[in-house]
């Protein structure tokens, strides 16, 4: 067998057999054959797409690529929650310790943000001393301890998917739905969970920015993830304008914080509690929904969600004062209201433009390499819908220098667009995907 072999036989809209897509998996693994070829392969697979049973497998062979997380030794069933991606979305910080208040331990391993897309991990660094590069043995105790981690990556997990998404990047086959599932469902799988949620975005921030195509990316990832013995639930979930009010790292720490307080509410919070709720459901902690969702808002009266964060701050080293004294988060030394400046309804944001916006002003990367100001980013204070005045306030900049604060302004006010006629609100949930099928809401 070999690449070129392969190649030839996707490139005629076969099907590829499991032998064949492990060979692929291995050379993406091992750099064994030229780019050049793994590229040829992937437009291949763009073009021609694959099969479930081929998505399955190729999903499969790019876990095995690498290391494999092994939670038996955490009691319970560990159900992983994934986005894939958008503005302002810090769900983790709020159902992470919320589940876990609810007796579901959450083992998570999650990324970086790169583009206008948010990331975990640099959120949690903006906690002064967060250590987020834990070993496999120190994961699973601090797991078994206190209930939940939340990680980065280890190096050596799906290699694979390391090389084939840096080729995908250059070769225009980001878009092709195979590789979306297989790179996504590789690494969750082999961080070791029992069970997945998915939170599939759709709209102007998200990768798919029409329904159908969400639901399809969602029914794909379902089937794929059961076949690999996984029970898994996609819900979709919108992204036509950021989730949370706060954008930038340690502001959406602030608001998650705030959130588990009880200081605040709003959308971050409903989706929070709602994907938290199929967490527990799929623990087996609840026996449907509604109880999940009750067991979680207790969890936020009683206080119990923002102790487990204060507990997981602490073991990983952090401060866990920023749970009860804000101030101690990284401070913009330019903070700047600024309002609307005319009447009307705001009707649409460019979500992705938004995030842009924050991600110039220092609170994202350009390049993987690049540095992050963690205080930067700003307080959108509008939502699609509302009735504005010019004196209503638009949002408040946290920036490094006055410079900054003018350019994010004008980014901002060119990413919303006001009119005369008001529009409606935009839902947080359109579809609830799982093996029984679609169940639009």
């Amino acid at each position: 067998m070999t690449m070129l072999e392969i190649i030839e036989k996707k490139k005629l809209g076969k099907e590829l057999n499991r032998e064949e897509i492990r060979f692929f998996a291995r050379a993406a693994a091992e750099r064994s054959v030229p780019d050049y070829q793994l590229a040829a392969m992937l437009m291949a697979i763009r073009l021609n797409g694959m099969t479930d049973a081929e998505t399955t497998a190729l999903t499969l062979a790019m876990r095995d690529s690498g290391d494999v997380v092994d939670l038996s030794a955490i009691p319970g069933i560990k159900v992983d929650k994934h986005s894939t991606g958008g503005v302002g979305d810090t769900t983790t910080l709020v159902l992470a310790p919320l589940v876990a208040a609810c007796g579901a331990p959450v083992a998570k391993m999650s990324g970086r943000g790169l583009g206008h897309t948010g990331g975990t991990l640099d959120k949690m660094e903006s906690i002064p001393g967060m250590r987020i590069g834990l070993t496999e043995e120190e994961f699973i105790r601090q797991v078994r301890e206190i209930g939940v981690a939340v990680v980065g990556q280890t190096g050596h997990l799906a290699p694979a998917d390391k090389t084939l998404y840096a080729l995908r990047d250059v070769t225009a086959t980001v878009d092709s739905i195979p590789l979306i599932v297989s790179s996504i469902l590789s690494k969750k799988l082999a961080a070791g969970s029992d069970a997945i949620v998915l939170d599939v975005k759709t709209g102007s921030g998200a990768l798919m920015h029409d329904l159908e195509s969400s639901i399809h990316l969602a029914e794909i990832m379902v089937r794929v993830g059961t076949m690999a013995g996984k029970p898994t639930v996609a819900l979709i979930s919108g992204m036509d304008q950021p989730l949370g009010t706060h954008v930038g790292n340690a502001l959406e720490v602030k608001e998650a914080i705030d959130i588990l307080a009880g200081r605040a509410g709003g959308d971050l919070k409903e989706v929070s509690l709602t994907l938290g709720g199929h967490m527990l459901v799929l623990a087996g902690r609840a026996k449907d929904q509604e109880e999940a969702v009750r067991m979680l808002e207790h969890a936020l009266e009683s206080g119990a969600g923002l102790r487990k964060l204060e507990e997981m701050i602490t073991a990983q080293g952090g401060d866990s004062r920023v749970c009860r004294d804000l101030s101690l988060l990284p401070q913009a030394p330019v903070r700047k209201q600024i309002l609307c400046g005319r009447s009307g309804y705001v009707n649409r944001m460019n979500t992705t433009a938004l995030g842009l916006a924050a991600q110039a002003m220092g609170a994202g990367r350009m390049r993987a390499e690049d540095s992050i100001d963690y205080a930067a980013g700003y307080v959108l204070q509008i939502r699609i819908g509302d009735r504005v005045t010019p004196e209503t306030p638009l949002c408040e900049l946290h920036a490094r220098t006055e410079a900054d604060a003018e350019r994010a302004e004008a980014a901002i006010r060119a990413a919303i667009t006001f009119g005369d006629s008001p529009s409606e609100r935009a839902k947080n949930f359109l579809a609830i995907v799982n093996r029984d099928g679609v169940r639009r809401l």
